[in-house]
């Protein structure tokens, strides 16, 4: 470590909350101790997932709503604020808390700063890799999609930076939107440093792989698989026209005869790369045997521990590594006799404060982002609210989108995706280009304005409320609930499919069914929509952000929750 990177550690280390103590290198120790994870076994991969192509350190609230309905209640990921920490074991008002949880958010973000950024995640993969021979590090997909520079690259600069940390093999689900051709090209460009691996797509003519279904390597003398799974409902989530040619789905069959083959072969040691979302993985590991951990991502949930599966062949350790390059997962396991006999896992947070930049990703990474950095830093508006995305329903990012698409549309109701990608921003901080990019870059940004019944728009909240709560995994087919701008609803997640959404006013009024109301909204996924060719969602957000300069808190729409009472999935 240089002078530089000494002096900037220090710094941090105070920063982040560290008792800088009378000698400088005991600070350093203080520092270096949070990422001390000793090597145990003899087979490793290091995991991270879901990055949205976040180059440089970002802010990202966790939720404090993430329901579980039927056997997931109550169980990870479905657990936050308190609850998550007392399953943990994690203590509250620390750096752990401020990584997994909403709690007291912007002054913990305050005190112990951003998370993620390439340079320090490459910092911290070299330096888990350097005492762990051999070890994989797999990336868990939706890496090319989520930023400015990545939608105007066409995931060219995730690419490079994924190379350049040195990414062993990965899976997809955004990096699909691109188009199928454009996917092929950029698999192409990987071959030979990192494989694009994935079971579970298919072409529609004669089902033929259109991937590798999985990889095999050699770790100290134990041959090891990786098996991929993209996104298993990426037609039905995202616009067919992106991969008309190519068939998706969970194909457990299949996953099992690969795992059967796999072994066959002399893996000691088989893994899935998964980008099934924890649910789907949870029950997926109950049905296939023969995985020994499945390392997966989707739904963005940062879980400190694997659950373990008891499935008719043995048992599988199922995990999920967050999102953003905010985590790292670090799995060890000791392999005798031709058989996984222990393991240890930590998921590490990565704190952009107590790792020094990598010198060459730090380069790369400004040279990725130096074509666009006036676009970038253009600044819009100053928010005085903390503006956040995830969480099963409306955060206050997405009440902004909403109120600037009813406003510049002229619309009584807006909707906007339940996408989990985007970043959080702290009150007083600026709402740059960048960051209005950071939630909504994707291939298909259109506005649309449509006319719906009364009766339409609750068909629309109900059939999405299915793709969230329906207690079968497996028919979990999108991400959190549509955000909805303008309209008052009650939810009841534990009700039958068409029974969830009821009471729903408009200004204090019922919603007649048999009305038509203006509603605007964004990313259609029909062909139509493309043809119209209307306006990106970020064209009138930032007209209406540079009219108003300063950004008040948003009345968030959220729905009056039915049934929720003593669950460990919603917080304050």
């Amino acid at each position: 470590m240089n002078r530089r990177d000494f002096l900037s550690v220090l710094a941090a280390a105070s920063a982040a909350g560290l008792a800088l103590e009378s000698e400088p290198a005991r600070a350093q120790r203080a520092a270096n101790d949070f990422y001390s994870v000793p090597k145990f076994g003899n087979v490793h991969f290091l995991h991270f997932t879901d990055c949205h192509a976040q180059l440089v350190p970002t802010y990202y609230r966790e939720p404090n709503v993430n329901l579980g309905v039927g056997a997931a209640w109550g169980k990870p990921p479905h657990l936050v604020g308190g609850a998550l920490l007392a399953e943990f074991s994690l203590k509250s008002a620390t750096r752990e808390s401020y990584a997994f949880t909403y709690l007291d958010f912007a002054r913990a973000a305050h005190t112990y700063g951003k998370l993620g950024g390439f340079a320090h995640l490459a910092t911290l993969v070299k330096r888990l890799k350097a005492g762990r021979p051999g070890a994989l590090l797999l990336d868990g997909g939706d890496t090319w999609q989520g930023s400015a520079t990545a939608l105007w690259t066409r995931g060219k600069d995730m690419v490079a930076a994924t190379s350049e940390l040195g990414v062993d093999v990965m899976t997809g689900h955004w990096e699909f939107t691109y188009g199928a051709e454009r996917v092929q090209e950029l698999v192409g460009a990987l071959k030979g440093r990192v494989e694009f691996i994935a079971q579970n797509v298919r072409t529609s003519d004669f089902g033929d792989p259109v991937f590798p279904g999985y990889a095999l390597r050699e770790q100290n003398g134990v041959l090891v698989a990786v098996v991929g799974q993209a996104f298993p409902y990426t037609p039905i989530a995202h616009p067919r026209y992106f991969v008309p040619d190519w068939t998706f789905g969970i194909r457990e069959e299949e996953l099992q005869q690969i795992v059967d083959e796999v072994r066959r072969k002399g893996a000691k040691v088989v893994v899935l790369l998964s980008h099934n979302g924890m649910d789907v993985d949870l029950k997926l590991a109950s049905r296939v045997s023969g995985i020994d951990a499945i390392l997966g991502g989707h739904t963005h949930d940062g879980v400190p521990r694997p659950s373990t599966v008891t499935n008719r062949g043995g048992k599988t350790l199922v995990t999920n590594a967050g999102c953003n390059g905010k985590f790292l997962a670090v799995l060890d396991l000791e392999v005798r006799n031709g058989t996984v006999a222990d393991y240890r896992y930590r998921l590490l947070p990565v704190f952009s404060n107590l790792l020094p930049e990598d010198q060459a990703m730090a380069a790369l990474v400004a040279r990725l982002r130096a074509p666009y950095r006036d676009r970038l830093a253009e600044r819009l508006a100053v928010t005085e609210a903390l503006l956040y995305r995830r969480g099963n329903f409306n955060g206050s990012f997405d009440q902004l989108i909403l109120d600037a698409l009813m406003a510049e549309k002229n619309a009584e109701i807006a909707f906007s995706p339940g996408f989990r990608f985007g970043t959080t921003l702290l009150p007083g901080d600026s709402i740059t280009m960048e960051q209005l990019m950071n939630q909504t870059a994707i291939t298909y940004p259109y506005v649309t304005v449509n006319e719906l019944s009364g009766e339409s728009i609750k068909m629309i909240l109900e059939d999405v409320a299915d793709n969230l709560f329906n207690p079968d995994p497996y028919y979990q087919q999108g991400g959190d609930m549509v955000r909805v701008g303008g309209l008052q609803y009650a939810c009841d997640p534990n009700a039958k499919m068409g029974a969830r959404i009821s009471q729903l006013t408009l200004r204090g009024k019922p919603v007649d069914a048999d009305r038509k109301y203006k509603v605007a909204g964004w990313a259609p996924v029909s062909e139509e929509a493309r043809a119209a060719a209307s306006e990106p969602v970020w064209v009138p957000v930032a007209r209406h952000l540079r009219a108003r300069k300063m950004i008040r808190a948003p009345a968030v729409d959220a729905p009056k929750l039915i049934g929720v009472a003593g669950n460990p999935g919603i917080g304050g």
